[in-house]
C-alpha cells in the first residue's frame, strides 16, 4: 500500500479507531492494513486482536443463570445424571448389587 493511500486512510478514520489502530501496532507486528482488518473482524475489540496475536484462546461468556429456582434444578440434573453414568459403569462391571 502506497504511503499516500496510508495517510488517506488514516484520515477517514475517527480518534478512537486511530487509536486502537495504534494500539495494535504496537502490540503485534501488523501493518496498519492487517491491524484494520483485524479490528473489524473482532467488531473493534483491540484486546481480543492481541490475545488472536499472542494464541490466547479467547473466551466466550457462559449463558447467565435466569433465576436461583433454575440452578437448584441445573444442579440436581447434573448429579443424578452422574450418579446414574456411575451406576449403569458399576452395572456393567457386575459390581451393582442385585435386589430380588
Amino acid at each position: 500500500m502506497s504511503l499516500d493511500k496510508q495517510s488517506e486512510q488514516l484520515l477517514e478514520m475517527d480518534d478512537k479507531t486511530r487509536d486502537k489502530v495504534a494500539l495494535v501496532m504496537r502490540q503485534t507486528d501488523y501493518n496498519q492494513e492487517t491491524a484494520l482488518e483485524k479490528l473489524k473482524l473482532h467488531e473493534y475489540n483491540e484486546i481480543n486482536v492481541v490475545k488472536e496475536y499472542l494464541g490466547v484462546p479467547i473466551k466466550k461468556a457462559a449463558a447467565p443463570i435466569k433465576s436461583v429456582n433454575q440452578e437448584i434444578y441445573k444442579q440436581l440434573r447434573n448429579k443424578l445424571d452422574s450418579n446414574m453414568r456411575d451406576y449403569q459403569v458399576r452395572v456393567e462391571k457386575g459390581e451393582a448389587k442385585k435386589i430380588l
